[in-house]
């Protein structure tokens, strides 16, 4: 007996890096993480290893079923490693597993908000050739085929991400043709960023067999429309239960260098998103407040309401990488709430 292990990993293409994946044929039925083998790959050919010394190595890190291929297949998360086994420098995870640690106390949860853009060849799926669509407004969680387009590929993921298992929380169109969102967590920072990268991939791999392709380009097309972002919503324990540690995380996040301690990791091509315009505020620029998709973080009015909850980082692009948001925001804001004894 044997079974398809499909290998997936990040790269090192600069500045944002691509997925890679390939399949390994197993001995044996599926035991779990534990029983999945180290690999290998070459590492000239994905920015992560000159020709002469080529070799990077594939250390599983998280494994769910392979909805695609079905069985006993399964899709298996993995870090890169160099020979020696330390993490390579493209691996943004391992930097990420020691700052969860130790915050772990606080009991930090994520949920992200991945929004994407279907093309068909040059052009984004719905826009037609030589020219462009009626202006944004109606597409927003809009229905109909003449506001909606890709919605097969987009139920055939969110079929996928279920039958993997993945956190996946829901969807929904965007306000641009071909434009669409789904939501990972809210689960632990790990949990949510490794869920993440594989709903990416099984995102590509759903659209690749109807022929079209997905992007996380934060600004797909130029003009007025909006931009692709990763809203990143987050809390620990202290602001699960109290007001005043929502507080405390806004205020952390604009403090001294953060703001662009962060937005410089929130993804490539921010500048061209956070415009002040379209839902965003400028990159430059922090604010937070009460139900303001204009601000750099909201307090949504719900929150306010009950007088504990979330805040929902509105800078990060689609192309953030999630290891690195998660561990920022952690590191900042679980830092203030441990010296404001919000913990």
């Amino acid at each position: 007996m044997t079974f398809k292990a499909e290998y997936i990993w990040i790269d090192g293409t600069e500045p944002t890096a691509k997925l890679r994946s390939k399949t390994k044929i197993i001995a044996g039925a599926p035991a779990g993480l534990d029983a999945l083998p180290i690999w290998g790959f070459d590492g000239s050919s994905t920015n992560q290893a000159e020709g002469h010394s080529s070799d990077r190595v594939l250390k599983p890190v998280f494994t769910c079923p392979d909805p695609i291929r079905g069985g006993d297949d399964v899709l298996v998360l993995c870090e890169v490693l160099d020979i020696d086994f330390t993490p390579h420098s493209s691996n943004t995870r391992a930097a990420l597993v020691e700052v969860a640690e130790k915050f772990a106390a606080q009991e930090p949860i994520f949920g992200i908000e991945q929004e994407y853009t279907f093309f068909d060849g040059s052009r984004p799926l719905g826009f037609p050739e030589g020219g462009f669509p009626a202006p944004q407004g109606g597409y927003y969680c809009g229905v109909g085929a003449d506001e909606i387009f890709g919605r097969e590929i987009v139920e055939a993921h969110l079929d996928n991400c279920l039958k993997a298992g993945l956190a996946i929380s829901g969807i929904n169109a965007e306000v641009m043709p071909g434009q669409w969102e789904f939501q990972v967590g809210p689960v632990s920072p790990l949990e949510v960023s490794d869920h993440l990268w594989v709903a990416r991939w099984l995102l590509y791999r759903t659209a690749e067999d109807f022929g079209v392709s997905a992007t996380l380009d934060p600004k797909p097309v130029k003009g007025d429309w909006n931009g692709a972002g990763a809203h990143t919503n987050f809390s620990t324990k202290a602001m699960r239960e109290g007001y005043d540690a929502i507080i405390t995380a806004c205020e952390s996040l604009g403090e001294g260098s953060k703001p662009l301690d962060h937005v410089k990791n929130y993804g490539a091509g921010i500048d061209d998103r956070l415009t002040g315009l379209h839902e965003t505020a400028p990159w430059n620029e922090y604010s937070y407040g009460v139900s303001n998709r204009g601000a750099s973080v909201r307090i949504p009015w719900q929150v306010e309401k009950d007088g504990k909850g979330y805040i929902e980082d509105r800078r990060p692009n689609a192309n953030v990488d999630p290891y690195v948001v998660t561990r920022l925001i952690v590191d900042t804001c679980c830092t203030a709430l441990d010296k404001a004894g919000q913990v």
